[in-house]
């Protein structure tokens, strides 16, 4: 849901083979943020069955689901995890069980997306710098990698994420603000951006030493506009998609 276009929304909803797809948000890691809701209906609505999962509200409000959560997220098309602490999300979640149905989710080729802390919590590791200098946070494991995000809007990131990488975080993926990883299954599928100059990068290290190769990145916006290769990196996100399904995380 970014606030100047839709390129990486309509991308994730073209991995759904369904003509008004059933969507779901978290937006736990804002706190359920009033604003963030409004956002994602304003967004989704118009062509989806749009609904939404509030942890910290006792009024959901309208398109709100409070009870039997499994039934419900097992039952959609598209689950988008919107951004914020990481860390908190992660831990009610768990709390609430959230953590066992969103792996069921990506059991039955549910896609799984979004940005930010909705990118970071599909990943065995990540770096989060949410209230703090960037450190290491263990997610939800679905992808064996690690994933550092907002890598050119916060310079510091970088280098923390090799520091991390090189003292044994698994080895795994940073993107720019922007920049979607698709993953199928486990497997990288594709790189997309709403930016033309959107980069992504593979982060490895090799006997204490920390290798950075850039990834080939396809602008999502005119053929006109973009470029034959990419350039720097931003506001990471993910999406996913099982082997077998559609698609599981995408992370922008």
């Amino acid at each position: 849901m970014e606030r100047d276009g839709t390129l990486l929304d309509d991308y994730v909803l073209s991995l759904v083979d369904a003509a008004r797809p059933r969507v779901c948000f978290l937006p736990t890691a804002s706190g359920d943020a009033d604003h963030y809701v409004v956002r994602f209906y304003r967004r989704f609505s118009p062509g989806c069955e749009a609904s939404h999962v509030s942890l910290f509200r006792r009024d959901q409000g309208t398109g709100g689901v409070e009870d039997d959560l499994a039934t419900h997220l097992l039952s959609q098309d598209l689950i988008y995890v919107g951004g914020g602490n990481v860390l908190s999300m992660l831990g009610a979640w768990r709390a609430h069980g959230l953590d066992t149905i969103l792996r069921k989710a990506w059991r039955r080729g549910i896609v799984l997306c979004g940005p930010s802390a909705g990118s970071l919590c599909w990943f065995d590791q990540a770096l989060s710098a949410f209230h703090g200098a960037p450190r290491p946070v263990r997610g939800l494991g679905l992808l064996p990698y690690s994933n550092c995000v907002h890598y050119d809007a916060e310079p510091a990131r970088r280098a923390e994420y090799h520091r991390a990488v090189a003292d044994g975080m698994p080895g795994g993926f940073a993107a720019d603000d922007g920049v979607a990883l698709h993953f199928r299954g486990t497997r990288l599928e594709h790189v997309v951006s709403s930016r033309v100059d959107g980069s992504a990068y593979e982060v490895r290290s090799h006997g204490g030493n920390v290798a950075e190769k850039r990834l080939e990145v396809r602008y999502l916006g005119a053929p006109a506009q973009s470029k034959p290769a990419p350039a720097q990196s931003a506001r990471g996100c993910v999406a996913h998609t099982p082997a077998r399904a559609a698609q599981q995380p995408v992370a922008a």
